[in-house]
């Protein structure tokens, strides 16, 4: 571990990493598995490299306030041209390919891509579907080029070859750094506009939240999460994946990249760190090097905690960072912390530093203005809202979307995360589910967290979730659906959870017939949408 200070770098968030390859040159900056071990990067070559793809890009065309539309594996190009990018004052636009064919077009046509970088794959698809690309004046492939034309990244290098150090791009407050598009798990996915400030203040947050010092070794499960190891000083260690599908990663893949470099961080879903806990119980696996493990993208259920936790050595905790891809991180909490705590829903923890967090009061219209009025009174659950230096400004050509989120309060933006929660007596945020899928019953209105979170206890249960089946005008009538642990006997399973005391008025228990549907990203949110709408044709049925 090397003790020096990260440097207080401003402006282009790339000169953090440029800053890295002057304090350890030699140091790994990226390992990826290659055919039959590992390939790497240094800080240096890193550096280096991105300097001469930034020289690159901005020959032909790629350039400051250009957005261009990456698709690219996680390699050591990926971070070695999304560094360029940023060097060049380009704005990358990461979409999540596993959202579904229509919904990425849809994302590709708002944001009108003025280039296109991806692997030859993503360039046939481009082809077959030629209408967002209509403004495109500039293509790379990062691989083999076919009959498309354009340039790939030996080109770019060879262009850039003897320029010496690029004149990293000085953005303005307001310019854009990247466009982030959300998974859209509970609705269309939006571009989240980042600036570098943003960016910049993220990485101070999860250095100073966790502890993050330059020489760290982290293996990192969700390549977007993964370029903050270099400007962090880390080195990132990509395992043998698919990044789209965590859920289905094979834990000793994951077991050998952690062993293979001595990791002291690894990032994963919750549905990663799943099956990872469940296969280290399984064959007695420790993980001595670790000093930390950070898991976000959906709630962390107290079973994974819990496993997770038995394979760490004594004093290391789960880190669970709240928050979502317009701000993050927003709270976080340890796992002994969140183990320990008791309440309603999930314990998040406590605001990070710098970051307002408020509780409105429940409406699902739009606010234009802040008003102390907006504020739900102490312990009621309502809508979580936050401002701070993490907080994206808008959607990317979604007017309205972005009126439904954000409030103005003077010169800043209050974002509405969309989900239910409370702050308890010691300051803690407990998050109660999404908005958008409360249950507006006879009884009274029921959030998914804290009923979910009561019935997730019971041995034979993996996971269940709430939802209101309809019932012509009348209330929503409230559903339990149940994913079992194992080969649980699916109508003594109804029999005992009917059987459990419960302060909600759960009117069916259903079990489900396989694992839940979850979003594509992280594999992890539950899309209680799709499950509503498999319980009401079986009530109705």
């Amino acid at each position: 571990m090397i003790a020096a200070p990260l440097p207080e770098a401003t402006g282009n968030v790339a000169l953090r990493m440029s800053g890295m390859a002057r304090l350890q040159p030699s140091r790994a900056a990226v390992i990826v598995p290659d055919g039959t071990g590992w390939s790497r990067l240094t800080f240096a070559e890193l550096d280096e490299e991105s300097d001469r793809l930034a020289w690159g890009f901005e020959a032909i065309g790629i350039g400051r306030g250009v957005r261009a539309v990456v698709m690219v594996k996680p390699s050591l190009e990926f971070f070695s041209l999304m560094f360029a990018l940023f060097k060049a004052g380009a704005v990358p636009v990461l979409i999540d390919p596993g959202i579904g064919k229509r919904a990425l077009l849809r994302c590709l046509d708002e944001v009108e891509p003025e280039a296109f970088v991806g692997i030859p794959a993503a360039h046939v698809a481009r082809l077959l579907f030629p209408g967002p690309f209509r403004k495109v004046r500039a293509l790379v492939t990062v691989g083999r080029r076919l009959g498309w034309g354009g340039h790939d990244l030996d080109g770019l290098r060879e262009a850039g070859a003897r320029g010496g150090r690029y004149p990293v791009a000085t953005p303005g407050p307001e310019d854009a750094a990247a466009i982030l598009f959300t998974s859209g798990s509970t609705g269309i996915p939006k571009g989240a506009v980042y600036t570098h400030a943003i960016f910049d203040a993220q990485v101070r947050s999860i250095r100073d939240l966790y502890g993050i010092e330059p020489g760290g070794i982290d293996v990192a499960t969700f390549p977007p999460f993964a370029l903050f190891d270099p400007a962090l000083g880390c080195t990132a260690v990509v395992p043998r994946m698919d990044a789209r599908r965590p859920a289905s990663a094979d834990p000793a893949e994951i077991v050998r990249a952690i062993d293979d470099h001595g990791a002291t961080s690894l990032f994963g879903s919750p549905a990663l760190l799943d099956n990872l806990s469940r296969y280290a119980e399984r064959l007695d696996v420790r993980f001595p090097t670790l000093r930390r493990v950070l898991s976000a993208g959906a709630p962390v259920r107290r079973d994974i905690l819990a496993r997770m936790q038995a394979c760490l050595p004594e004093g290391v905790e789960i880190y669970t960072p709240y928050g979502a891809t317009e701000s993050l991180p927003v709270a976080s909490i340890g796992s002994r912390e969140a183990l320990a705590a008791k309440g309603a829903g999930i314990c998040v923890g406590r605001p990070a530093p710098g970051m307002d967090v408020r509780i409105l009061r429940i409406t699902d219209d739009a606010i234009d203005a802040w008003s102390d009025e907006l504020l739900a009174p102490p312990g009621e659950v309502g809508e979580i809202a936050v401002a701070g230096p993490v907080v994206t400004p808008a959607y990317f050509a979604r007017p309205e979307q972005t009126r439904l989120a954000k409030i103005r309060e003077g010169d800043r933006v209050v974002h509405r995360m969309g989900d239910l929660g409370y702050f308890d007596r010691e300051g803690r945020l407990w998050m109660c589910g999404r908005k958008s899928q409360r249950v507006r019953a006879a009884g009274g209105t029921l959030f998914t967290e804290p009923v979910e979170q009561h019935f997730n206890r019971h041995p034979k249960v993996r996971r269940c979730a709430l939802v209101g089946v309809p019932h012509g005008a009348d209330p929503a009538r409230p559903v339990l659906i149940v994913e079992p642990e194992g080969d649980a006997d699916p109508a003594a399973l109804v029999r005992e959870l009917q059987a459990v005391d419960a302060p909600w008025p759960i009117e069916r228990i259903l079990v489900y017939g396989g694992k839940f549907p979850v979003d594509s990203r992280h594999n992890a949110k539950i899309e209680r949408e799709r499950l509503a709408r498999w319980a009401t044709a079986k009530v109705d049925g």
